[in-house]
């Protein structure tokens, strides 16, 4: 009996439909890329003080007003105070010089309760300025970030279980409507506390429709392409829109400038509706067979080939093995947790997916610091993920994806651990070295996307990897904060990143080989794939 792979053979794979839906589905990843780190530009602090009102002072008092600090062993002017305004004003009136006849020190200090002034050499305005969240309200900045990763979690969980159920292609189009809707609705945000509702809402789409291009990409694309785009090619599209990013972010200094440009732009999708089709493999677990030839007779007729009389009839993806009822099949998340080879493979690929994108986010905020200019630090950030979705693709063609993927988790941890022993006077090393540990993460995580779809059965697949996906998640959630515990010791995120991806790799030992097999199609097949330990056991004299 044929599997799938091998009833569409006859349209080969790389003609016109496979062509079209590649670059399709890359496009439509753009926005993810451009989005998810938005938030780098929209909440960076503009450097900022105390607003002194026009009232009447000398030259002297006005430019000695605001208290001078030392901050990393800079001199700076204080953001969060300046000297009592009715008590600067009575000494000017008095004629007393500061610094001459008055000694700054002794001067009481207030805060700022005009509010604040922003430098606008960098930017015309963030959300920062826009709504003052500095001094007694700067918590309020990473509580944004996380309030969008958290939206970002629910959406993946919900998403792959509505995809299940509704299909890729609706899903996919739904979530870019949810982009595109919401971030244009935040411009027209009032309050805080307005723009962080929408922002959650926006986070429903953002990595949902990453994951159900991935998985509609990987079902109906077979052979090389399929792990050209399920590696290169979708990750490429990520990392494309990230490096338009700061582009924008440069000529669009204004937070609402950059969210329109990161909205309208999706009206260019309204038409891909017509172009990119439905799932053939889900409609078939769906027991939609009519429909699913449909859509490979269509390619057919793309690719200028001629399709067989009957082409799934003999395909093993049958009511019977799928336990499919007529046109309805309804997958709970729950199925993941109820048999126990399932639930370990489950487990042990959300624990690595976790550990690489919190080490992928954290590491991301971190070099998009790494320079004087956000843009140039923003962009430099993004340039190392090309190099990195490169090797993704060529471990995906040529190695196994077990050894691939502990190789990069080791890859990962060890320059975070090397980073502690560098001295202090060679930054340089230090900067290549968290470097080199984000091009690894990266490789890893583009690697883990492709291997989970490979993993798990058609009628499971959008279910398992949003459900393994949301799970990675809460590492977006927490990388705000991780990064702020250098406070107590420097290097102590490093060192949390660094022991999470060597316990994944350990675990990654575990889970089965998919290189240079076909994707299974039902329970069963996936439960005949053993891991590591599986066939250690069966191996031993003691074995069966």
């Amino acid at each position: 009996m044929k599997d799938y792979a091998d009833a569409v053979a006859f349209l080969g794979q790389w003609g016109r439909f496979q062509r079209t839906l590649f670059f399709l589905l890359c496009a439509t990843l753009l926005p993810n890329g451009f989005s998810s780190f938005t938030l780098v530009f929209l909440t960076d602090v503009p450097s900022h003080h105390c607003l002194v009102p026009v009232i009447n002072l000398t030259e002297e008092w006005r430019e000695s007003i605001i208290p001078i600090e030392v901050v990393n062993g800079k001199q700076e002017l204080s953001r969060c105070s300046r000297y009592r305004l009715d008590v600067v004003r009575n000494l000017s009136a008095q004629g007393y010089v500061p610094g001459r006849d008055v000694n700054l020190t002794d001067l009481e200090q207030e805060s700022c309760v005009d509010g604040w002034s922003y430098s606008q050499d960098i930017y015309q305005s963030t959300l920062v300025s826009e709504f003052d969240l500095v001094c007694s309200q700067q918590w309020k900045r990473p509580f944004t970030s996380t309030i969008y990763f958290v939206g970002v979690l629910f959406g993946s969980f919900f998403s792959g279980q509505l995809s299940d159920r509704y299909g890729r292609k609706p899903v996919l189009f739904a979530t870019i409507f949810v982009q595109t809707l919401f971030s244009f609705i935040q411009v027209f945000s009032v309050s805080w506390i307005m723009f962080i509702l929408l922002l959650f809402i926006n986070g429903l789409g953002q990595i949902s429709n990453f994951v159900a291009a991935l998985v509609l990409g990987a079902e109906i694309l077979t052979g090389h392409v399929r792990v050209l785009y399920s590696s290169l090619g979708s990750c490429l599209g990520f990392a494309l829109g990230y490096m338009m990013l700061p582009l924008c972010a440069y000529f669009l200094r204004d937070w609402k400038s950059l969210l329109l440009a990161c909205s309208v732009p999706c009206l260019v999708y309204i038409p891909f509706w017509w172009f990119i089709p439905e799932s053939p493999r889900w409609l078939i677990s769906q027991g939609r067979v009519e429909d699913a030839e449909a859509v490979v007779r269509k390619a057919a007729v793309q690719n200028k080939v001629k399709a067989p009389t009957v082409i799934f009839e003999d395909c093993n993806i049958d009511e019977e093995k799928t336990h499919v009822k007529k046109g309805k099949q309804h997958v709970s998340a729950l199925v993941l947790l109820k048999q126990g080879n399932i639930r370990t493979k489950t487990l042990i690929l959300s624990l690595v997916l976790f550990a690489m994108t919190t080490g992928y986010y954290s590491l991301a905020f971190s070099t998009a610091q790494l320079h004087a200019d956000p843009y140039l630090s923003c962009f430099f950030s993004a340039l190392v993920e090309i190099p990195a979705y490169i090797s993704s693709w060529l471990a995906l063609r040529y190695f196994p994806r077990r050894l691939s993927v502990i190789t990069t988790l080791i890859f990962g941890a060890i320059p975070l651990y090397l980073i502690q022993l560098v001295p202090e006077g060679l930054s340089n090393l230090s900067l290549a070295l968290e470097i080199g540990a984000k091009f690894a993460l990266t490789t890893g995580s583009s690697l883990m996307f492709a291997y989970t779809t490979e993993l798990y059965p058609t009628m499971l697949r959008n279910t398992a990897t949003g459900t393994c996906t949301t799970v990675s998640r809460i590492g977006c959630c927490i990388s705000p904060f991780l990064l702020n515990l250098n406070i107590y010791f420097k290097h102590l995120p490093y060192i949390i990143l660094a022991t999470l991806a060597a316990v994944s790799a350990f675990a990654a030992f575990f889970l089965p080989e998919s290189f240079n097999k076909p994707l299974p199609e039902t329970l069963q097949e996936m439960n005949e794939r053993e891991g590591f330990r599986c066939r250690l056991i069966r191996g031993s004299p003691g074995g069966r």
